[in-house]
C-alpha cells in the first residue's frame, strides 16, 4: 500500500468520525435548547417586529458609521440601535435564546481548540468573540507573523 493510499484511508476515517461527532452535537441538550428558544423567538410576533425595527436602525447606523463621530447623526443612530436592543432584552425568549446560543458557541469553540491543539500547539483557532482581545497584525495588537 502506498503512502497516498494510507492517507486516503485515514481521511475517510477522519470524515466518518467528524460526521459522528456532528451527530452527537446535534443530539445534545445544548442544541436542543438552542433550537427550542430559536423557534420561540421566531414565533413571537412582537419580537419579530422589534427584530425588523433593529435591522432598520442598524442599517441607518451603518450609514453614519462610515464617517464615525463626525457624522451629525452618529450618536443618535447609535443610541436608537441600543434602545431597540434593550427592548428586545425584555423578552424571556430573547434572553434565553442568546444564552443558549452562547453556550453552544462555547462548546463548539472548545471542541475546535481541542482538535486544533491535538495537531499542534501553535495552530490558531478563530473565535466568534465580537470583541477579540489582542488583535492581529493590522489592528495594533500583538503580531506573531514573521
Amino acid at each position: 500500500m502506498s503512502v497516498s493510499e494510507i492517507n486516503t484511508v485515514d481521511m475517510a476515517e477522519l470524515l466518518t468520525y467528524a460526521y459522528e461527532l456532528g451527530d452527537m452535537i446535534n443530539n445534545s441538550s445544548a442544541v436542543s435548547d438552542y433550537l427550542y428558544w430559536k423557534r420561540r423567538v421566531e414565533e413571537d410576533t412582537e419580537v419579530q417586529s422589534l427584530v425588523k425595527k433593529l435591522s432598520a436602525q442598524r442599517e441607518l447606523f451603518e450609514e453614519t458609521e462610515r464617517f464615525g463621530h463626525f457624522h451629525p447623526n452618529y450618536h443618535e443612530a447609535k443610541d436608537k440601535v441600543l434602545e431597540v436592543e434593550r427592548e428586545l432584552e425584555q423578552f424571556e425568549a430573547v434572553r434565553n435564546f442568546k444564552a443558549a446560543e452562547k453556550e453552544l458557541d462555547d462548546i463548539l469553540h472548545q471542541m475546535s481548540e481541542t482538535i486544533a491543539f491535538a495537531v499542534s500547539d501553535t495552530i490558531k483557532v478563530p473565535s466568534n468573540d465580537p470583541t477579540p482581545s489582542g488583535g492581529g497584525c493590522g489592528s495594533g495588537g500583538k503580531c506573531s507573523c514573521g
